[in-house]
């Protein structure tokens, strides 16, 4: 049954403006605070370990607020996939950093652009490929009807989406080779076989992807980190520079570098960034909490 009804509930999510979209998610991220289930334990355990200064009243508006913030991004994903960029683009009311990331990209040496589950990502891959061609890897999803709508909502315009094997990162390396720009989801828990190490994130150990240090290395792109904080009206559109750690040879340093950039973005808005997700597992045995 969930091949046919979670698709069709996309499909008529699509439908909806955006100011509905957003009351659907705030309904819903309340019942998920409400009954208290594993999203937000998750949450709550992610921000007990991450943002430790909060007292105990600041610690409870924040897991409900990024719950009703997670809710809202899923909610205006059937209308982001559905539209094309030009009524996205009438949904951007503000741009910051937008002559940073030219700058960047002008240098000729291809522009890497990290992308966290912050605000909503959804929004950042038609923004960025209309600078320049965007190349971005994909994870299929495993129902394959959604699969289908996800694939066909995010391969528009001039953005090329690339598989999560071989040929997807000699795909990224060879659109960094030709200047322009690749997007990374840079704060996902990298599978085992795929190449990561331990690097601190907001303080604590976290088993962080390698692939960025790895195609700065062989390309010597340039780095910025960019969101799409969810305001009224929209969304703002915010690209900040990348930890200067990131371009260090050192792996280790570089991978820190990857966090510390992740962390800038994530304190600028910390109730859209998606707390629920395990960030800290896969953790050597003697780091585990």
């Amino acid at each position: 049954m969930k091949n046919t009804l979670i698709p069709l509930i996309f499909k008529i999510l699509g439908l909806f403006p955006l100011r509905l979209s957003r009351a659907l998610g705030w309904a819903i991220g309340n019942l998920v605070w409400l009954f208290k289930g594993r999203n937000y334990r998750m949450t709550e355990k992610n921000l007990r370990k991450c943002l430790p200064e909060l007292s105990a009243a600041e610690l409870k508006t924040l897991i409900r607020e990024s719950l009703v913030e997670t809710s809202r991004t899923a909610a205006e994903a059937g209308a982001i996939w559905r539209n094309p960029w030009s009524w996205l683009q009438a949904q951007i009311v503000e741009v910051e950093g937008e002559d940073l990331l030219r700058e960047e990209l002008a240098k000729g040496k291809g522009l890497l652009v990290l992308a966290p589950h912050l605000g909503n990502w959804e929004v950042v891959a038609p923004y960025l490929a209309s600078v320049a061609p965007l190349t971005a890897m994909y994870q299929p999803f495993p129902i394959p009807a959604l699969d289908e709508m996800i694939l066909s909502g995010r391969s528009k315009n001039n953005i090329n989406m690339a598989p999560t094997n071989r040929k997807g990162v000699a795909m990224l390396l060879r659109a960094l080779q030709q200047g322009n720009i690749v997007g990374i989801l840079p704060d996902q828990v990298p599978e085992k076989t795929a190449g990561g190490d331990v690097a601190n994130f907001f303080g604590r150990p976290a088993v962080t992807m390698s692939l960025v240090s790895s195609l700065i290395e062989r390309t010597q792109c340039r780095v910025v980190s960019t969101f799409a904080q969810r305001v009224p009206g929209g969304f703002k559109l915010i690209t900040l520079p990348a930890a200067a750690e990131i371009y260090s040879a050192d792996q280790q340093e570089s991978l820190l570098g990857l966090n510390l950039s992740v962390e800038a973005c994530v304190r600028l808005a910390p109730a859209q960034y998606q707390w629920e997700y395990n960030r800290f597992r896969q953790l050597p045995k003697h780091l585990r909490d």
